[in-house]
């Protein structure tokens, strides 16, 4: 039913990134997540994460909030416990059910250390007042109740655990891709209730966000990445170059530049090699033509 709603977004280290609750570290991690990218609507001149930009999906179209620290319209009156609980359990203060188009189900993965550097950054921010939009969803969608059938689902909340058979690269890049930038959330197609389709992990989909195909980026050699040498996608990671020599467009194009080009060299070849060593999975993603909306994801 909740048919890809999940995406956009970035961070590091197996266990967590951040030392402290630090601004600095924090707008790391912010910078990272692509949190800008996602809370600035930028296509209108938007104030700085004062929300409003539109995610056009199949089931509607969703506006994302006002995050500065405005007491009125913003997150001014939370808690470090209330940002907490949004990220790791997908509720408001109110206790109401995130829709998942705030993937959460990503940022669950995150340790407290990186939640609460996070939340440190964001309360830096300069606040704005901006009231937020409200959804635009079918009648049956506006029953945020039904969405605990959807946690029940698909949703298992829990910090990232690292894995005791890989060295601290793999775990670092493990943490990067699953949790911050939540690189599933986009990549991997779903099924008409949202959920994950069983082995397609990060192999693409022919309708992603906002209508565009999103690519397999397994090491398969045929349909995905496979061909890549590991300074290509190092390279691709951090600018955006294709091996062609083109480069990313569209919503690729902000993960790179509100995100992946802010890590560091050390995060950047991690997720690398975390990438390099998912299952190959053959399946094409075709490009409809003509219409460049399509394109969007487009390597």
């Amino acid at each position: 039913m909740l048919h890809r709603l999940l995406w956009l977004g970035l961070l590091c280290m197996g266990p967590a990134l951040a030392a402290g609750p630090e601004p600095a570290a924090g707008e790391y991690l912010f910078r990272a997540a692509g949190c800008a990218g996602c809370h600035t609507d930028g296509d209108h001149a938007g104030a700085f994460l004062a929300g409003g930009r539109e995610l056009m999906t199949p089931l509607g179209v969703f506006y994302s909030p006002n995050i500065t620290p405005d007491k009125d319209t913003g997150i001014g009156r939370w808690q470090e416990a209330d940002f907490l609980r949004a990220l790791r359990h997908g509720r408001g203060p109110d206790g109401r059910h995130y829709y998942p188009s705030f993937p959460y189900a990503a940022y669950t993965r995150l340790s407290d250390a990186d939640m609460r550097a996070l939340w440190a950054y964001l309360k830096t921010v300069p606040p704005v007042r901006q009231a937020n939009r409200p959804h635009e969803l079918p009648w049956y969608l506006k029953y945020r109740s039904l969405l605990s059938a959807w946690k029940w689902l698909y949703f298992r909340p829990g910090p990232y655990l690292p894995n005791p058979v890989k060295d601290a690269a793999w775990n670092r890049g493990a943490y990067l891709a699953q949790a911050a930038a939540h690189c599933g959330e986009c990549h991997t197609p779903r099924n008409r209730l949202g959920g994950f389709r069983i082995g397609l992990y990060l192999a693409g989909d022919k309708v992603g966000a906002e209508g565009g195909l999103v690519p397999n980026i397994t090491p398969d050699k045929e349909t995905g990445i496979g061909r890549w040498s590991r300074s290509e996608l190092i390279d691709y990671l951090k600018t955006g170059m294709r091996p062609d020599g083109d480069f990313a467009g569209g919503l690729m194009a902000e993960v790179v530049d509100n995100g992946l080009k802010h890590l560091s060299q050390q995060d950047i070849e991690a997720i690398a090699t975390y990438l390099q060593s998912v299952p190959p999975v053959m399946h094409a993603v075709r490009k409809p033509k003509p219409e460049k909306a399509q394109e969007e994801f487009e390597y």
